[in-house]
């Protein structure tokens, strides 16, 4: 029997949501037994209870780290039904820069912008595109490890409206290039290998397109093209 991609995604789903709700189970009894030992008598001094605790601490990290994966992949498989309206595109990423500024700072990042002189208005899904440009920042402050400049420019080419995202970090070898959109593909220890393919997915439902050019050792400009509203 033949699987259909839309079934495959609902299974796949449906199974992340499995794993999801005994893993909530485990952090929180790892919290409450995490709270005993340190209420308990024991000796605080003993090697075996520093042991103990550490070792917890671990669990619950990588616990963690499970969750934002099966977080992340429920939000690549989920349906994009777009719930659609007038957006102006300057008026979006004045937004996100505002709101990331206070991370892009504290990893010594300097937010550089460079906005189209009219609005740029789309028929758009407001808060699943902030979802896309949230995850290209973020790809970008983990290029720039230590520090660096992010450069946002808006424009207008015919009938699209661009975005252009580019950091001054260390770059993509032309052999990994290909495959960045690919899901799970992550060429860093903290990437999750989704923040990309979901970016791909938001924007292609838009009708748009997104395209990426990189130089290792100089940085990397993703361009975003969206259809422009209709007068």
């Amino acid at each position: 029997m033949k699987i259909s991609v839309e079934e495959l995604g609902k299974l796949t789903g449906e199974l992340a949501h499995e794993i999801k709700n005994p893993l909530s189970t485990i952090k929180i009894n790892l919290k409450l037994t995490a709270e005993e030992l340190e209420r308990s008598n024991l000796d605080k001094t003993d090697q075996r209870f520093t042991r103990a605790l550490r070792k917890i601490a671990v669990i619950q990290k990588e616990t963690d780290r499970l969750e934002r994966i099966l977080d992340g992949f429920l939000r690549y498989v989920g349906r994009t039904e777009l719930q659609l309206a007038s957006v102006d595109i300057n008026s979006l990423i004045s937004d996100m820069i505002d709101f990331y500024s206070p991370q892009a700072h504290s990893h010594s990042i300097i937010i550089r912008q460079q906005l189209y002189d009219k609005p740029l208005v789309c028929k758009a899904d407001e808060s699943m595109l902030k979802q896309a440009i949230l995850n290209l920042f973020i790809n970008a402050r983990q290029a720039m490890s230590d520090g660096g400049e992010l450069i946002i420019r808006t424009d207008r080419h015919k009938k699209d409206a661009v975005i252009q995202i580019s950091d001054t970090g260390s770059g993509i070898a032309p052999d990994k290039l290909p495959h960045i959109f690919d899901v799970y593909y992550s060429s860093r220890p903290q990437g999750s290998g989704l923040g990309l393919p979901t970016a791909k997915k938001i924007v292609e439902a838009h009708n748009g397109t997104i395209t990426v050019d990189s130089e290792p050792g100089k940085g990397t400009s993703f361009t975003i093209r969206l259809p422009l509203q209709r007068r």
